[in-house]
């Protein structure tokens, strides 16, 4: 049985302080050229309405290239550049046909938050995952998501 529920009901008790809450999230989209953002945009409408079986929230502002679910939230960003640390012969994760690199020390220390990039597809879409939802969520967040990806961006070079 997942402890995710007792680790949920704790995020609850500290989430109650002032300034936080399930509001709308603040999203910081990349600065990308028109064609860019117009699939990021396109990506983001075909966006599920749940993901890890959190529901959407609305963001700010509402034309982010991005998404988030949950509380804390589960947030999506397209559009960004390739991740310090990642090069072509980076390990990757393939979940549901799409490739997803995440930093070592991320993979070994389950209690922090992870940062998700796409491998192989253009535009890049990078996911914060927080810890409350590690290490179950991780899959149902890429496994969620796949169908977006595979039908709006663009495999460039799959992860091998």
């Amino acid at each position: 049985m997942s402890s995710r529920p007792a680790r949920r009901l704790a995020l609850v008790a500290l989430l109650a302080l002032p300034g936080c809450g399930s509001g709308q999230v603040q999203l910081a989209s990349p600065t990308t050229d028109a064609a860019t953002r117009a699939v990021c945009r396109d990506f983001v409408d075909a966006l599920p309405d749940t993901v890890d079986d959190e529901r959407r929230r609305p963001v700010d502002p509402g034309d982010a290239l991005g998404a988030a679910w949950g509380d804390p939230a589960i947030v999506v960003i397209c559009g960004g550049p390739t991740p310090a640390g990642f090069d072509g012969f980076s390990a990757c994760q393939v979940a549901d046909g799409v490739g997803w690199w995440v930093p070592e020390e991320q993979i070994v220390d389950q209690s922090v938050d992870a940062v998700l990039t796409t491998v192989g597809f253009e535009p890049n879409v990078q996911v914060r995952l927080p810890a409350a939802y590690r290490p179950e969520g991780a899959a149902a967040v890429m496994i969620d998501l796949a169908p977006a990806i595979k039908g709006r961006l663009r495999l460039v070079k799959p992860c091998v």
